[in-house]
């Protein structure tokens, strides 16, 4: 396949203006007219048609989202790609988000890569006390959910020759956030499968095969409710990159 100087895929939404609001009429994906939400390069997703759910625009310096999570177990949004990234012919991939949290309690939420994302998007993986359930075959990303006995930043991940850890206590990293602050949270993976976590320019994890080398990944942010009470989490920017397959 003939190549050209556009080898190089650069998504980047710095959230200064559009926002997707709560209480939409008709949810995203109905049959009765549904339409797609976009967030500059990104889709949005999630349960829209809830009055606790979306994407709102915020008065604060440099543009920021929140992402609202909804007020049931489970259930939120999240800003996100398509599934389109192949880490083997397209690697490295990075997603790279500065976020902050209102509050860390009944909070669930997620930065990175997933290779399932509905329109219905569901957590990639639950957490409680000291064990993860992998809901997703593909993960590679932070997770923070209150449900775990450390409130940490955890660094997840299944689908690669490296078994997906299910206890916390091997993905546990050392940061954990704090209300009102904000935190830089990168994730790498390389074509061989190869995973890297940073959080504020320190690396905090490496994992040999962590993800699968040709399964299709989606970058996202998400937060989702762990109880009856609605639940977000603020984003200041997202980027994702990664490098062109020349191959299709």
């Amino acid at each position: 396949m003939a190549q050209s100087g556009y080898g190089k895929i650069c998504l980047f939404n710095d959230f200064c203006g559009p926002e997707i609001p709560v209480a939409n009429a008709v949810g995203y994906g109905t049959t009765a007219g549904g339409c797609n939400y976009y967030l500059g390069d990104y889709r949005v997703v999630g349960d829209l048609v809830e009055t606790d759910t979306g994407i709102l625009g915020l008065a604060k310096t440099g543009g920021w989202v929140r992402i609202g999570g909804n007020n049931e177990n489970g259930k939120g949004a999240a800003v996100c790609t398509e599934t389109v990234f192949h880490p083997g012919l397209m690697g490295t991939l990075a997603c790279e988000a500065r976020v902050e949290h209102r509050i860390v309690t009944t909070t669930s939420s997620f930065v990175g890569f997933c290779g399932t994302i509905a329109d219905d998007v569901a957590e990639p993986l639950t957490s409680v006390t000291v064990t993860h359930t992998l809901t997703a075959a593909d993960i590679c990303g932070f997770v923070f959910d209150s449900q775990l006995t450390s409130q940490l930043w955890h660094c997840c991940y299944n689908g690669g020759a490296t078994t997906g850890a299910t206890s916390s206590l091997v993905t546990v990293s050392d940061v954990g956030p704090t209300a009102a602050a904000s935190q830089v949270l990168r994730v790498e993976i390389d074509p061989d499968g190869t995973a890297r976590w940073y959080i504020d320019g320190d690396l905090k994890k490496t994992v040999t095969g962590a993800v699968s080398t040709t399964a299709l990944q989606g970058a996202l942010v998400g937060a989702w409710g762990t109880t009856t009470t609605a639940t977000d989490i603020d984003c200041d920017y997202l980027a994702v990159e990664a490098n062109r397959d020349w191959t299709v």
